[in-house]
């Protein structure tokens, strides 16, 4: 069998990770949930809940995807073979394949108002930009050839493999998506009114802190991180034996959290500063944030530098969805990567354009009371995510052996670990993380 492949260097893994943690939703889902939960309060909450509990459990995916060096299914059956933790790398891979279906469509959205910006299409008028926005999402074929170039250029990266393809684009798409943000974050900062925006995001507000905000952080920081999906497994099979994984698992968490917050800066002061209400998920960013530019000098290239943005964050994202899906094929079938590429990317758009069109023509086709698209989201949201993370933590902390557990962690004992915080991540693994997770399936089933 060949050698497989994996990345040259901790650059492009944390460059890699990072890609697949930054997403559409740090754009404007942590910014609105950070100055509705108590602003500078939210922060303190979600970094807290980030480093003592969302960490172990990504030690816990890091420790058995490179202990098993293999796919998100065959690592179970490597470690445990004979039993039933299979099931773990099945749910993962069925969760990746429905989020990447939906997403691709959302990116292929990204592309189209990327083209629109391009054109200089955005006007003033918020009724024409809604209808624009409404025209996008419920068209037949539009949004379709959009979503193929999208999936297609992600699929197109994949084809290079891991080395030469996930971490050659990532360690240039990532630095650009940072420096991009910055620049719009500068602009937005300066215009009038922007102080409105800044306390929004950072002024304390203790009183507006309830049990929801912190339920709000768990589910924000398990899903930023990509816990649950299969995708920490796959890349850690890929990650030489000498990485430090406590230090790549807190560069991810740092870089993805800097990311959201410097979104934030770049978002909400403009909202505030033309005093538009922050809570309007996609909305915001598909009328609203047309009209701010419209109204703002060199607004135009602003535009086209957001979509591109949007797009770069979607991509990545994409990449790190379908590789998981990729890497099975590949080791389990046995077949060569283009073929398995080829193939995921097949199932995925054929998939995507019944998302894709249940938001318009089979908008009327229900599946215990959701379109195709909303039924893809909340079960892969709601069960398969939070239930895959519910199973690794017992596996890693109950059935995986301890020796193989610390040999990982500490990377052979070439890494040290201070024996208090091996005890606070083995705690949390064992106890704390499962009593959490099962509080959120619960809250998310509610």
């Amino acid at each position: 069998m060949a050698k497989r492949d994996g990345f040259a260097s901790s650059f492009g893994v944390l460059v890699a990770m990072a890609g697949s943690a930054v997403g559409l939703g740090n754009l404007w889902r942590f910014p609105y949930l950070v100055g509705t939960n108590g602003g500078a309060a939210f922060i303190i909450i979600y970094l807290a809940i980030v480093f003592i509990l969302a960490m172990p459990i990504m030690y816990s995916e890091f420790i058995i995807g490179r202990r098993a060096q293999s796919n998100v299914y065959g690592a179970f059956r490597e470690l445990a073979p004979g039993s039933g933790w299979g099931i773990i790398g099945a749910m993962a891979i069925l969760c990746c394949i429905l989020v990447v279906s939906f997403y691709s469509v959302v990116g292929g959205w990204t592309l189209d108002y990327l083209f629109k910006g391009l054109t200089f299409q955005f006007t003033s008028d918020t009724a024409a930009l809604g209808g624009m926005f409404d025209k996008t999402v419920t068209a037949n074929w539009r949004p379709l050839i959009f979503m193929l170039l999208f999936i297609g250029s992600a699929g197109a990266i994949l084809l290079s493999g891991v080395k030469d393809g996930i971490e050659k684009y990532s360690k240039v798409l990532m630095p650009l998506l940072f420096v991009m943000v910055v620049i719009i974050a500068v602009r937005s900062v300066t215009l009038p009114g922007a102080g409105a925006g800044m306390d929004f995001l950072f002024k304390p507000n203790w009183s507006a802190v309830t049990a929801n905000t912190f339920l709000d952080a768990l589910g924000q920081a398990f899903f930023s991180l990509s816990v649950g999906f299969g995708i920490i497994f796959t890349y850690a099979s890929y990650v030489k034996k000498d990485e430090n994984l406590i230090s790549m698992s807190i560069k991810t968490a740092s870089a993805d959290t800097l990311f959201a917050i410097i979104a934030g800066v770049a978002i909400m002061p403009a909202v505030f500063s033309f005093g538009i209400s922050p809570g309007q998920g996609p909305g915001l960013v598909f009328v609203t944030l047309p009209y701010v530019f419209s109204q703002i000098p060199f607004g135009g290239v602003l535009a086209i530098i957001f979509f591109f943005v949007l797009y770069v964050a979607a991509v990545t994202s994409a990449i790190s969805l379908l590789e998981v899906v990729v890497a099975y094929v590949i080791e389990e079938f046995r077949l060569s990567r283009k073929i398995a590429v080829v193939s995921t990317v097949a199932l995925v758009v054929v998939l995507g354009v019944f998302c894709s069109l249940s938001q318009g023509v089979l908008s009327d086709v229900k599946i215990f009371g959701n379109n195709i698209f909303d039924l893809f989201d909340k079960f892969s949201a709601n069960i398969l995510m939070p239930l895959g993370a519910l199973l690794v933590v017992l596996f890693a902390g109950w059935k995986m052996k301890m020796a193989d557990f610390t040999d990982e962690i500490t990377s052979g004992g070439l890494h040290k670990v201070n024996p208090l915080y091996l005890k606070i991540i083995l705690f949390s693994v064992r106890y704390m993380a499962p009593l959490i997770i099962a509080v959120i399936m619960i809250r998310s089933l509610i």
